[in-house]
């Protein structure tokens, strides 16, 4: 189970700090509103991905057995293009910075573009789709343990940047930079795992 709980808990730090529409909400509703008033919006995910799960799953469960393997090598492929995504975010991240804070979304609009963002979609039907529906099957204790460690640190990580950038306005883009910089590790990390994974089910 200690496999599963520590994927999750990674995989979330990592999508919770990468730049992004949602988290560009977060950080120009907690500079101009104060963490008070934004930490609500720090629990959209948990209405957002109740859709794209229930789609993928659907999916992932009419797929044949043989293709676990493919999918896992897809999967670890996805994580590496993240991975170099957050890095490439890590060099460029006061520009990256500056530039989403300027926006400013209702929680409602984030939650719509969260469901139409592909990302999820993408996370969820190559990365957490096949490890969820591979821990239920050994024993649902597995698949939960995946699904609340995912989302526990999902939203205390994202409670946290709402923190630090509503009392921290200075401090704030240093830190988050990184976080984005341990995310870059975790993903590539995660990624070589999964292609391993994938080429010892195969061979």
């Amino acid at each position: 189970m200690s496999t599963y709980l520590i994927f999750g808990m990674t995989y979330a730090f990592a999508c919770a700090v990468q730049p992004g529409p949602f988290l560009a909400y977060l950080i120009a509703q907690a500079l101009a509103h104060g963490w008070r008033r934004t930490l609500p919006a720090a629990f959209a995910p948990l209405l957002s991905d109740g859709p794209v799960i229930l789609l993928t799953l659907l999916v992932l469960t009419q797929i044949p057995v043989w293709l676990a393997p493919g999918l896992r090598l897809a999967g670890g492929c996805f994580l590496l293009y993240l991975a170099y995504g957050a890095w490439q975010s890590w060099r460029k991240y006061p520009q990256r910075l500056t530039e989403a804070s300027s926006g400013r979304q209702g929680l409602l609009k984030a939650v719509t573009v969260n469901l139409l963002n592909p990302g999820p979609y993408l996370g969820w039907s190559l990365v957490m789709g096949p490890l969820l529906l591979k821990g239920w099957r050994e024993t649902p204790v597995h698949g939960i343990a995946l699904l609340g460690s995912f989302y526990g640190v999902m939203v205390l990580s994202l409670m946290g940047i709402i923190v630090l950038f509503a009392s921290a306005r200075r401090l704030g883009p240093r830190v988050n930079r990184v976080l984005v910089g341990l995310s870059a590790l975790a993903l590539a990390a995660f990624g070589g795992y999964q292609l391993w994974a994938g080429l010892h089910a195969l061979l």
